[in-house]
């Protein structure tokens, strides 16, 4: 098949294509919006959904050893004060003297200085403003200060310090607290995992690059349980085998940015993380590449600088994606140790340990936590497939069938009588047997073609003259590739079933 290559969009172009196509739109837009919130439009929405139900299939649906839950936004409060976020998840913020304009420390320095400040505490963030005497539109700053990132809510008619609650920052800690009860019910056996797709908020300081920093978003997080004292029998040859483009620690120590291929085999030998990790990092590497379709020049692995490490980690690796403004985090994933089930144990003064069959032990287990952000995956996923056809004078989305957020587009060849009526029944039949599908006899069919294109559709089907002539129980259509262009003639009756094996997977268009 022909492979579509065009320079990619900028990250002006990449929003301007999606509040234009209906992917994305600012939120309450006719109000003037509101940083860092977005609504998504029907394509959008769409697309979000097979993302997350792709996930869902491959993590969820066809592992024994993973189960699924739907944890509360808002839960009590001290959930958060046992986690370590009421006091510690915050962010440094700089604000002007005459103002008061608020700004996120570590990104003004970045794009200031063009240096990484990743894990620099206040004094650093202070000296290195005095040392290059920086300003923002010729205001001086005040010094850095702490800015905690978590809504704050009331529940209930009655405010007190007991009604204070908080839209949760992350998914993951609802599954905490809920960690022996689903292990009960599920009869689970160490290892195995907890699985939930949700909404998170953070009250960012200055929201950015279009829905990659928001302050509301989606989570696709796992925690995977596991006896550190055991063996791991997950991780095959294969996943070991695994290349990547590797950022190391010790090189960004050194302020430099250079990568090296490596493989995961190689990570475990240098004792950078344990078989659980490895095979959770190699798991999610080849689902982005083998399956989401994600080049592998647009993906690396970088290791957190100890600096940076979250509280509770003891090691994470970000998969990270070439966006429009360079490398940044995808997907996080961190090795949380036993932090937050010794916590939640102790503050809520309940036993969660769990009894390890296999070894006849009584432990709290330890914690692999892959994270992936829903609009940061939906954000690599356009810019990925995006191409700019100058041949054919229009936008190409070469969305994965599975992934389009429609699999066909079905047209008349004009807008006469005889043919609507059949390409209206063709159009019926598709989406009786589940199959997205849109109806469109507006403008030339080669206007279509490439309307169809700009969203993604991978086959469009036309209804011509020949097959009202062939009649009814014989009539042939033309399929069209969005990839090729190429069409091929099927027959009505058999339109259902190719295009299902399509989009599975299971036929190639070029074998037809």
């Amino acid at each position: 098949m022909k492979e579509l290559e065009s320079k990619k969009p900028t990250i002006e172009e990449f929003t301007v294509f999606c509040k234009k196509k209906g992917f994305v739109f600012q939120a309450a837009q006719i109000y003037g919006g509101l940083a860092g919130f977005f609504d998504f439009g029907p394509l959008g929405v769409e697309i979000k959904n097979n993302l997350k139900a792709e996930f869902w299939k491959k993590f969820v649906l066809k592992r024994e050893d993973i189960f699924g839950q739907d944890g509360s936004i808002i839960t009590n409060q001290s959930v958060w004060k046992a986690s370590g976020h009421v006091d510690t998840f915050a962010d440094l913020v700089l604000t002007t003297k005459e103002t008061k304009t608020k700004l996120r420390a570590d990104h003004f320095i970045e794009d200031t200085l063009n240096i990484p400040v990743d894990g620099m505490n206040a004094e650093e963030i202070n000296s290195l403003i005095k040392k290059h005497n920086l300003k923002w539109k010729g205001e001086e700053f005040e010094e850095v200060k702490n800015f905690n990132l978590m809504f704050v809510t009331q529940v209930g008619a009655d405010a007190n310090k007991n009604s204070i609650a908080y839209l949760r920052p992350e998914t993951a800690q609802s599954i905490f607290p809920n960690f022996k009860q689903i292990a009960e019910v599920s009869r689970a056996k160490l290892p195995f995992g907890i699985v939930q797709i949700g909404k998170a908020f953070r009250n960012e300081i200055s929201p950015r690059d279009f829905v990659f920093r928001s302050r509301e978003f989606e989570q696709m997080e796992m925690e995977y349980f596991f006896n550190p004292n055991s063996k791991c029998e997950l991780l095959t040859e294969k996943q070991k085998k695994t290349k990547i483009m590797f950022l190391s620690a010790e090189n960004q120590d050194k302020d430099s940015s250079e990568m090296i291929e490596t493989t995961i085999e190689k990570l475990l030998k240098d004792k950078k993380l344990n078989e659980y990790h490895a095979f959770w990092l190699a798991e999610f590497f080849n689902w982005f590449t083998e399956d989401i379709g994600f080049k592998y020049e647009n993906l690396r692995i970088r290791e957190h600088i100890k600096t940076e490490l979250s509280h509770y980690s003891k090691g994470t690796f970000d998969i990270d994606y070439k966006y429009p403004f360079g490398y940044k985090e995808m997907l996080g994933m961190a090795n949380r140790g036993n932090y937050d089930l010794n916590q939640h144990q102790e503050h809520s003064k309940q036993k969660l340990e769990f009894f390890d069959e296999a070894n006849k032990e009584k432990l709290l287990p330890h914690v692999i936590e892959p994270s992936l952000g829903v609009e940061r995956f939906f954000m690599a996923i356009l810019n990925e497939t995006y191409i700019n056809d100058e041949k054919r004078g229009n936008i190409v989305l070469n969305l994965p069938p599975k992934i389009a957020p429609y699999k066909v587009g079905v047209f008349p060849l004009v807008n006469k009588e005889e043919l609507t009526k059949v390409a209206r029944e063709i159009y019926e039949d598709l989406i009786e047997e589940d199959i997205s599908a849109f109806y469109d006899r507006s403008g030339s069919v080669g206007r279509r073609y490439a309307r169809a294109d700009e969203i993604g559709t991978p086959y469009c089907i036309t209804v011509d003259f020949e097959c009202i002539e062939e009649g009814k129980d014989n009539g042939t259509v033309t399929i069209r590739d969005r990839n090729t262009t190429e069409q091929k003639r099927l027959k009505v009756e058999s339109l259902s079933g190719v295009i299902i094996s399509l989009i599975k997977g299971n036929l190639k268009f070029e074998d037809l």
